[in-house]
């Protein structure tokens, strides 16, 4: 599903990322972890096509989509990226910010989509507001429950879980890895959380430097 092949982001001459390599294959969820600054959000973005490579390329479902001369448009990549601020839409409302990519559904479909997404997020009772209405952990799960609702080749989740209590995180965790399952879908996941990269995922990615050091295997949540 997706193949990085020798991926590297450069800032003002310095490697951000560094020959990355990884396999991602169908319905598989690999988590991502290093320390602050080691490269993980830039490795999403550049996945989801905000950002430029300097080398390599990303081919997501047989699609080169980003090489050192080329970067296919994020809206036409089949990706969903859930970013650490949430990037809500703050005019319109949780029930619209998460309808907001349905376009090729009918208007009962997508209502029932909605419903049932907000549903698994615990956010039912808030599709009325708007996001300045919600909490950081409520606006978390909105962008968790817009992202899923296209159902994309791939899921990009950035902290999804950093502005929750630690029952709520492990138990969406686990809906979320049973729904991707379910779809047949693939999600890279960063964490800093080695329980939730337990619970959540396949196999475990580190980063260390902008440089992809191990790659394990995960037992518990299989």
């Amino acid at each position: 599903m997706l193949s990085l092949q020798q991926v590297s982001v450069l800032h003002e001459r310095f490697p951000v990322l560094n020959t990355c390599n990884l396999q991602l294959a169908q319905g598989e969820i690999v988590g991502l972890m290093g320390e602050s600054g080691s490269g993980k959000t830039t490795l999403l973005r550049a996945i989801a096509g905000f950002q430029r490579l300097s080398q390599g390329e990303v081919i997501v479902a047989g699609r080169c989509l980003s090489c050192s001369k080329h970067c296919t448009a994020p809206e036409q990549r089949g990706i969903s990226m859930v970013f650490q601020d949430y990037a809500l839409f703050p005019h319109l409302t949780v029930a619209d910010n998460i309808g907001f990519g349905l376009h090729r559904v009918s208007k009962a479909e997508k209502r029932l989509r909605v419903n049932h997404l907000a549903g698994m997020m615990d956010i039912t009772e808030l599709l009325a507001r708007f996001p300045h209405e919600l909490s950081g952990g409520q606006q978390q799960r909105v962008a968790i429950a817009r992202a899923m609702a296209p159902k994309p080749d791939l899921l990009l989740l950035d902290e999804p879980f950093s502005n929750l209590d630690r029952p709520l995180a492990m138990r969406l965790a686990k809906t979320l890895r049973e729904w991707i399952k379910a779809e047949n879908l693939s999600a890279l996941v960063v964490t800093h959380s080695r329980e939730e990269a337990n619970s959540m995922c396949d196999r475990l990615a580190i980063l260390h430097h902008g440089a992809l050091q191990s790659l394990e295997s995960q037992t518990s949540a299989a």
